[in-house]
């Protein structure tokens, strides 16, 4: 059985972002998978990396608990609006502040090379935009799924990492809506 981790990256629960976890998650129950979520808004932890790598900042109990759920996911789903070409502040805040050396990825002495701790996992980011998703790759160079993708996930490990852009959603009606989100359940179900 395949354990998924749905994480979602938006600060608001009324956000068209919520109804797409939603249908992931149902799709990939429907498939027999087995599924937690992580839901970044609801947890309690500053998001402030203060000491950067110099000092350690001991992790509260919900980033514990977020990191625990990490390790046991076989494939990981992240879910992020882009906002100015990036991730929410909270969700970057997420990242800083548990993908640490020695849990995600660890430096080898001596060396500007790194063993990478998350191997074996898979994962997809699933972004909303209020444009074309090829416009953004184009004309931005999609630096959200820069940092994500290539920057985080597979720098610790994860691969392959597969990109699905949903929008533009500010100029979406119901059916528009009603669509993806059929198709994010179909995600769920083939657990992708």
């Amino acid at each position: 059985m395949k354990k998924i981790l749905i994480i979602n990256g938006h600060p608001n629960p009324a956000s068209f972002n919520f109804g797409i976890a939603a249908s992931y998650k149902n799709g990939a129950i429907a498939s027999g998978a087995q599924v937690e979520t992580i839901t970044i808004a609801d947890l309690k932890f500053n998001p402030n990396l203060q000491y950067g790598y110099q000092k350690r900042t001991e992790l509260e109990q919900d980033l514990l608990d977020s990191w625990q759920k990490i390790k046991n996911a076989d494939h990981l789903v992240w879910i992020h609006p882009v906002w100015w070409g990036g991730l929410p502040a909270i969700t970057k805040g997420f990242i800083d502040r548990l993908f640490l050396p020695g849990m995600a990825f660890q430096y080898r002495e001596n060396s500007v090379w790194w063993d990478k701790l998350l191997k074996g996992k898979t994962a997809h980011i699933i972004t909303t935009l209020d444009q074309p998703g090829w416009y953004y790759r184009l004309f931005f160079g999609r630096p959200s799924v820069n940092q994500l993708k290539k920057s985080t996930l597979e720098f610790c490990g994860v691969k392959p990492v597969k990109v699905s852009y949903i929008g533009v959603i500010k100029t979406a009606d119901e059916n528009q809506r009603k669509k993806w989100l059929d198709k994010v359940y179909d995600f769920g179900f083939r657990n992708k």
